[in-house]
């Protein structure tokens, strides 16, 4: 969002501005990275779940931990690790440390995924878990891939959509904290909204890359990417397990 600006139009040097050859160097390089992280994430995920299963459940034990008041401090270092990796990802001064930044994003998003499958492989049998997994892939797939052709088809700029999206992301913060701070469960409507905002988020976030972003930041256009892509999934899995539940 550190690129956004009130203008109608693209920005000065901006993706949108650049030639037909440039624009499509951009894309590739920006949509090579997020298919690249994704594979990455979900390899490592994998790996520690399946070989590395004593930090897996120990972590994944804390995290949930202390009545639910643990998954504060783990949503709160989420953020502020995504800050972080994205200052790191819009360096100027190394194109390695704009790498790092997409590491760390990958990173913390591999060791937050541990808890949600825990519960899922716990909840439902292997084979019931793994149809869930297949079912939120592609599901997040089609979504993402759908909405992002909208915005190349269309053309339209949805930058309009931040401040509806800022505020319905703090607004399901506030809700989720809620619920963990006065025991509330928070239910298939809730998850279901929430996939939506995302869904937006998408739109926006496809745009701002196009119409705002300077052409050298495409690994901060993929971190940014990745992070809406990570908790679209997120989101789809819960409400998939939650659906299975009713």
């Amino acid at each position: 969002m550190a690129f956004a600006q009130e203008h109608v139009r693209p920005i000065e040097g901006a993706v949108a501005t650049l030639g037909v050859s440039d624009r499509v160097a951009f894309l590739r390089k920006s949509y090579g990275l997020l298919g690249a992280s994704l594979i990455v994430w979900a390899a490592a995920t994998a790996y520690i779940f399946r070989y590395q299963t004593e930090l897996s459940w120990k972590w994944s034990r804390w995290a949930v931990g202390n009545g639910g008041f643990n998954w504060l401090i783990v949503i709160g270092l989420l953020m502020a690790s995504g800050m972080f990796a994205q200052w790191l990802a819009r360096s100027n001064t190394s194109r390695a440390i704009q790498y790092v930044g997409l590491g760390i994003e990958v990173a913390a998003w591999t060791f937050l995924l541990q808890p949600l499958l825990w519960l899922l492989f716990m909840k439902f049998k292997p084979a019931g878990a793994q149809a869930i997994l297949a079912q939120g892939t592609i599901a997040t797939l089609v979504i993402f891939v759908g909405l992002t052709a909208t915005v190349f088809i269309t053309k339209k700029d949805f930058s309009f959509l931040r401040g509806v999206i800022t505020v319905g992301m703090f607004a399901a913060l506030g809700i989720i904290a809620g619920s963990i701070i006065f025991g509330f469960t928070l239910g298939l409507v809730f998850t279901g909204a929430l996939i939506a905002l995302l869904a937006l988020k998408i739109l926006y976030d496809t745009s701002l890359m196009l119409n705002y972003f300077p052409p050298t930041h495409y690994v901060s256009a993929a971190l940014m990417l990745f992070g809406t892509v990570a908790t679209l999934f997120w989101n789809i899995i819960i409400f998939l397990m939650r659906l299975r539940s009713d």
